[in-house]
């Protein structure tokens, strides 16, 4: 499958969409096209388009220092921008370019001779070289998401501000030691703020909390920013010693990482695509609507990101969205509509319990068989077990309103549903899962 990009997931006046891409619902905006719903991402994005500007200015009237060591950086940049990856979470990574434009913005001497390039010479060597790199996408349509690419930027922004004016005073040769851990020191500042950047800007996406999108953000991004930022400190020591011969070698121990992390990717990416195909089988065999499953992912998805799910439990819960009425494939006869919130609470045991018989048979999703075991049951249980789990609950809320309203744009008929589920929050529904979907429906 090709790499997917999150269409906005799933800011408002856009498409209502999960963490994997695909709409519910379709609305054009209105106004001036400088309104946007993402405000933190058209200030980052409009940095980063600053601060290259400026940079490539500042360097055409003031002339290149060393323009082939600026040449030889700008190539590897650029074939790192070729060879970027997305990961999950549709976190779109360039691991060489980023070491690369880390190591020359710490670069103080190359082959025992010193550089001296300014700061605004490694933000346009930078930029450049990521606009080259991104051409080929571009021709093809499918262009960067410009946040990632503004962030990447900026990262080498903060380091070369930083680091550039203290270049001229520092000798590898007085104090090697504390030159490394400077250099150290200032990749994980960058990282941390760029980690923060990324959570923030996740946050306003997703309308989830700051804090769960950090936590999720730092998770995600310890392996590969751990692996570039020491890339980009070796390449930049190295290369006092041997050269541009070092840019080449140091990075081919981060060459080897990106192939294994597109691996994990596409083996994550692969494994939900056969979820998906799998709960298509429902609605291919005549007993669900069509683009019922679907619907009822990316409401829980909505939902769950106002209650502040984390990301792992948000992949948990699609999944169990996805497939949450498998089980109706033990029926003899289809529900009329494929709508289980009209059937008998018997019969929606059954399904459920069918259903993530189902499930657990992969031995891998026992998280996700509970989830869908116990969506029927009411929202204080119906047994021992205590209540059931909030995915349950998302679910089970969900389901009921796409099987009253389908794929009815209909906001009169959208209404009386909520108001219906508001009705039943004292025994089936929860009324906190209910408040939240009144609050992405209000949004979408």
């Amino acid at each position: 499958m090709a790499e997917e990009r999150e269409t906005g997931e799933p800011p408002s006046r856009r498409p209502l969409t999960g963490p994997e891409g695909g709409a519910l619902r379709h609305h054009r905006p209105h106004g001036p096209f400088w309104r946007t719903t993402r405000p933190l991402r058209a200030v980052l994005v409009g940095a980063a388009g600053a601060a290259a500007l400026f940079a490539l200015v500042s360097t055409a009237v003031h002339g290149t220092v060393q323009p082939y060591v600026a040449l030889a950086f700008c190539l590897v940049i650029t074939g790192g921008e070729m060879s970027r990856i997305t990961l999950p979470g549709h976190r779109e990574v360039a691991p060489i370019a980023s070491a690369g434009a880390i190591s020359y913005a710490l670069l103080i001497s190359l082959g025992g001779d010193p550089v001296q390039h300014p700061a605004a010479q490694v933000i346009a060597v930078v930029s450049l070289g990521m606009a080259l790199g991104e051409l080929p996408y571009v021709a093809v349509g499918r262009g960067p998401r410009v946040e990632d690419l503004a962030r990447r930027l900026l990262t080498v922004v903060l380091i070369a501000v930083l680091f550039r004016p203290l270049a001229d005073t520092l000798s590898l040769t007085e104090a090697s030691v504390g030159l490394s851990a400077l250099m150290t020191l200032l990749v994980m500042c960058a990282w941390l703020v760029d980690a923060v950047v990324a959570a923030a800007v996740r946050a306003e996406r997703l309308r989830t909390g700051l804090l769960v999108a950090a936590r999720d953000e730092v998770r995600a991004q310890f392996a590969t920013g751990a692996a570039i930022g020491a890339s980009g400190v070796l390449i930049a020591l190295a290369c006092t010693v041997t050269g541009l011969v070092g840019l080449l070698v140091f990075s081919a121990p981060l060459l080897v990482s990106q192939i294994a992390f597109r691996r994990h990717a596409v083996v994550r990416r692969t494994y939900l695509e056969t979820v998906r195909a799998l709960s298509r089988v429902t609605e291919v065999g005549g007993y669900v609507e069509n683009g019922h499953s679907r619907r009822v992912s990316h409401l829980a998805h909505g939902i769950a990101c106002e209650l502040g799910f984390s990301e792992d439990r948000l992949l948990e819960l699609e999944y169990a969205a996805l497939m949450h009425d498998i089980g109706q494939l033990s029926l003899h006869e289809p529900i009329a509509g494929g709508a289980t919130v009209l059937s008998s609470p018997k019969e929606q045991r059954r399904i459920a319990e069918l259903g993530s018989a189902i499930i657990r048979q992969t031995g891998v999703l026992d998280e996700v068989a509970e989830i869908v075991r116990r969506q029927c049951e009411p929202v204080a249980g119906d047994g021992e077990a205590g209540a059931p789990p909030l995915g349950s609950r998302i679910i089970k809320v969900a389901n009921a309103f796409d099987d009253l309203v389908g794929g009815s744009d209909d906001e009169v008929r959208r209404a009386a549903v909520l108001e219906r589920l508001r009705m039943d929050t004292d025994s089936e529904y929860d009324p906190r899962v209910v408040d939240a979907l009144a609050t992405v429906l209000a949004r979408a």
